[in-house]
């Protein structure tokens, strides 16, 4: 008003004159219908409340009234011959369900870990042991999958990440998807008791348990679900050990062994059997556990969005920069990790502990990255990093480890190779009765 008076414009777009306003003060208010929109509900969304409303309110009078917005123009809902019909389930289209269901490649990961557990063991596993542990492990990853995704069904229709996953489009029935649940969740602990042993088939049925039950439940209460989560993560290295017989609580025929390198100890090493000591899978538990944050936590934050839409507590919706500092300091954790806990631990030579450091190194500086900038680009550097830092560490852990000298079978190879030429190439001789004489030597 002061800039009228003076004769000067408003710098907004809206221009206001003296008669205009008057106009407006003095047209009579015309009464309607209270309703959701008036009172300030807009689909989701609260608006504040209007001062007019307040019968309390002195200015009500002075305060033009201004229209509600309008509802969306797909109100009201389209007709029913304009959805598709939901497609039968042949056996193909249950088969990708049941793979979504499982997270696939989820428990393919779990799957793998599984396995470098069994390969990293110092006793000599069948191949039928390894079979019921790999089917065993899948099917107990598949149980834990599915129910998570049946309990978090009104969540994960609002995430954009999550709202073509098989129950929120109605690919499949909950009582269809609680079925699959109960028959993987009964036989894969099932099938690692009888054809394993009863403590691989209490860690799984444990871990089914801690990630349908206890991680789902924290997952909309506290940030402390994502260690919980590295916890689930870290299970399946234990149960491959365990699955080759490998020891995990300390006892008198299986103390704590600690493999010192030979410049720091006068004592004669100790023999291939003291592996099996519960430092060794304390370790792998270890190495797996903090390798899971650096490779959630970035991922996590490029879904923050989705993740306050559907109202998960996530550190980083909460605190975005010490999620980056949390990947930063498990990062940091694999070096000691890698390069003291596992040697001494008897899992691999100290070799190990050299050759684990670019790796490390180059994860290091993608989560250092990480937590300065706090940008989707460096999250996905880190993220894909992670990808392929666990199955190059788990590799050199094979390569290097106790007891498998790989460089003295491949010479053995080659040497058998050069003496098999040999006998072959020897005159007057077909090549059958030179192999022929060549196995029985081997025999004898």
């Amino acid at each position: 008003m002061n800039l009228c008076k003076q004769g000067l414009k408003p710098t907004s777009s809206l221009h206001f004159t003296r008669q205009g306003l008057n106009n407006a003060l003095n047209t009579p208010r015309v009464l309607r219908p209270r309703s959701r929109v008036d009172a300030g509900f807009v689909g989701d969304h609260q608006s504040s409340p209007n001062p007019r409303d307040s019968p309390l309110s002195p200015i009500s009078r002075d305060v033009p009234h201004v229209p509600p917005p309008l509802i969306s123009q797909e109100y009201p809902p389209r007709p029913f011959s304009s959805y598709k019909p939901i497609p039968s389930l042949n056996p193909r289209r249950l088969l990708r369900i049941y793979s979504q269901l499982s997270k696939g490649r989820l428990t393919v990961l779990n799957v793998i870990v599984a396995m470098s557990g069994v390969a990293l063991a110092p006793a000599n596993v069948g191949v039928p042991i390894l079979l019921a542990t790999a089917v065993g492990t899948t099917l107990c990853s598949a149980a834990a999958n599915t129910t998570n995704q049946l309990l978090e069904v009104p969540f994960d229709a609002q995430m954009a990440r999550t709202r073509n996953r098989p129950f929120v489009r109605r690919a499949i029935s909950p009582l269809h998807g609680a079925s699959f649940a109960a028959v993987t969740g009964i036989a894969g602990p099932a099938i690692l008791y009888t054809f394993v042993n009863p403590l691989t088939a209490a860690l799984g049925l444990f871990n089914v348990l801690l990630y349908a039950g206890v991680y789902t439940f924290m997952k909309r209460r506290t940030i402390w679900n994502t260690w919980v989560g590295a916890i689930v993560g870290a299970v399946p290295a234990v149960m491959g050990w365990t699955a080759a017989g490998g020891h995990i609580f300390p006892s008198a025929s299986h103390p704590i062994q600690t493999f010192l390198p030979s410049f720091l100890t006068n004592m004669p090493a100790l023999p291939l059997e003291a592996i099996d000591n519960p430092l060794a899978p304390a370790a792998l538990f270890t190495l797996m556990f903090s390798w899971q944050f650096p490779h959630f936590n970035p991922l996590s934050h490029l879904m923050r969005a989705s993740y306050a839409q559907a109202g998960y507590r996530m550190l980083c919706v909460s605190n975005p920069k010490h999620n980056g500092l949390v990947s930063l300091r498990h990062t940091a954790l694999l070096f000691p990790i890698c390069s003291v806990l596992v040697p001494l631990s008897g899992l691999t030579t100290w070799a190990f502990a050299l050759t684990s450091l670019p790796i490390n190194a180059i994860a290091l500086n993608h989560a250092w990255k990480f937590w300065k900038q706090g940008s989707d680009k460096t999250a996905k550097k880190l993220f894909g990093t992670m990808l392929w830092h666990l199955p190059a560490i788990l590799g050199l852990m094979m390569f290097h480890k106790q007891g498998m000298d790989w460089l003295k079978r491949i010479g053995d190879k080659s040497g058998s190779n050069d003496r098999r030429s040999r006998v072959t190439n020897v005159p007057g001789r077909s090549a059958i009765d030179c192999s022929h004489s060549f196995s029985l030597r081997l025999i004898a």
